[in-house]
C-alpha cells in the first residue's frame, strides 16, 4: 500500500528581532504652554498630555483628527493611528501650539 501523503512542517523562527511595543507619550501643560513643543510618536502610541496648569486648556488638531479636553489637574490621551505630522492647539488660548510627528 502506497502512503496516502506526507506533511511538511516548517516553523520560521526569527531570532533577535525587534519587537516594537506602544508607548505612551507624555506632553505637560504648564503656564500656558506644551512641553515639550514637539513630540514624535510611531502609529499605535499614545500621546498624553498632562494639564498641570491652573486652568482648563484642549489639545486640539488643526486636521480635526483629536481634540482632548484637559480640565486643571487632569489628564486626557489619544492614540496616533497614521503618520504624518499634526499641528495642533488649546481652542481657549490659540497661542499654545504643539506638533506631533508620526512615522512608522
Amino acid at each position: 500500500m502506497a502512503p496516502i501523503g506526507r506533511v511538511l512542517v516548517v516553523a520560521l523562527v526569527v531570532a533577535g528581532a525587534p519587537t516594537a511595543e506602544a508607548e505612551t507619550l507624555r506632553i505637560e501643560l504648564n503656564k500656558l504652554t506644551f512641553t515639550p513643543l514637539e513630540r514624535k510618536a510611531l502609529v499605535g502610541d499614545t500621546i498624553e498630555w498632562v494639564n498641570s496648569d491652573f486652568v482648563a486648556h484642549t489639545a486640539t488638531a488643526r486636521d480635526h483628527s483629536f481634540d482632548v479636553m484637559l480640565e486643571p489637574g487632569k489628564s486626557g490621551r489619544y492614540t496616533v493611528h497614521k503618520t504624518g505630522a499634526v499641528n495642533y492647539y488649546c481652542r481657549f488660548h490659540p497661542n499654545m501650539t504643539g506638533r506631533i510627528t508620526v512615522g512608522e
